[in-house]
């Protein structure tokens, strides 16, 4: 049997990197996805992909930052396979500047997608998974959210809100058996890092990183997936870090 086998479960910004391998990973193990993302095409590919290897799974062009797009999204995954079960708030921007270059537009923009986004995930999802007798929100903030970085102070302040507002969901909801847990990568090569890391910064943040490589999505996928699986019905309110051991200095 598989590890999410009966399960239903939302993953934003699954068009590639990290929410992708968390889809492919999710349909292999059994779950029906449902997988948003603002890049219409290259959703729609992916869902594609998994249908064609024996998964199921829909696609759906998302803005997170929208009320409007979440009740739809929601709706059509209720519609579509009966309830909803696992919520995966991956999708997410950086913005690399400093508090004194930022442009209040652009701080905005990094709280609407990486922090907003996931409010009104929860909002519109939680009581899907109440009328299911429980589920499991997973918020993917960051090695940001943990630890000070320079350069990413809007990326990080977002990033440490989520980590809070993860702590508190998963106290209101408790009774519920809604579980809500947040998850914190190390530096992971996706194409969020690729268009801002050139390689001599890949290679200075490798060597900041105890074990010799940065991350792949897939590293990152595992992890989501056992948050998402009953394997990790007794954990809520919980930090999960990998990140290579960048935190452990």
């Amino acid at each position: 049997m598989g590890r999410m086998d009966g399960k239903v479960a939302i993953i934003t910004g699954a068009a590639n990197g990290q929410g992708a391998a968390e889809a492919v990973l999710f349909a292999k193990e059994g779950g029906k996805v449902v997988a948003t993302d603002i890049q219409e095409e290259a959703v729609q590919q992916l869902v594609d992909d998994i249908n064609a290897d024996g998964g199921e799974a829909i696609a759906i062009t998302h803005n997170v930052a929208s009320e409007k797009e979440w009740r739809r999204v929601v709706a059509k995954a209720a519609e579509t396979f009966g309830k909803v079960d696992v919520l995966v708030n991956n999708a997410g921007v950086s913005e690399p500047k400093t508090l004194l270059n930022i442009t209040m537009e652009q701080w905005q923009r990094v709280m609407d997608i990486n922090l907003t986004g996931c409010v009104l995930g929860m909002k519109y999802t939680i009581p899907e998974m109440q009328k299911a007798g429980g589920g499991s929100v997973i918020n993917i903030s960051s090695i940001g959210g943990l630890v000070g970085m320079a350069g990413t102070s809007p990326y990080t302040a977002a990033k440490g809100a989520l980590r809070s507002l993860s702590k508190a969901a998963a106290v209101e909801y408790a009774k519920q058996n809604v579980r809500v847990n947040s998850v914190h990568p190390g530096i992971i090569v996706t194409p969020m890092i690729e268009e801002h890391f050139d390689d001599q910064a890949k290679q200075y943040y490798t060597s900041l990183t105890q074990l010799p490589r940065l991350g792949k999505p897939e590293d990152i996928a595992y992890g989501v997936l056992y948050l998402a699986s009953d394997e990790s019905s007794f954990m809520t309110g919980s930090e999960m870090v990998i990140d290579g051991g960048w935190t452990a200095l």
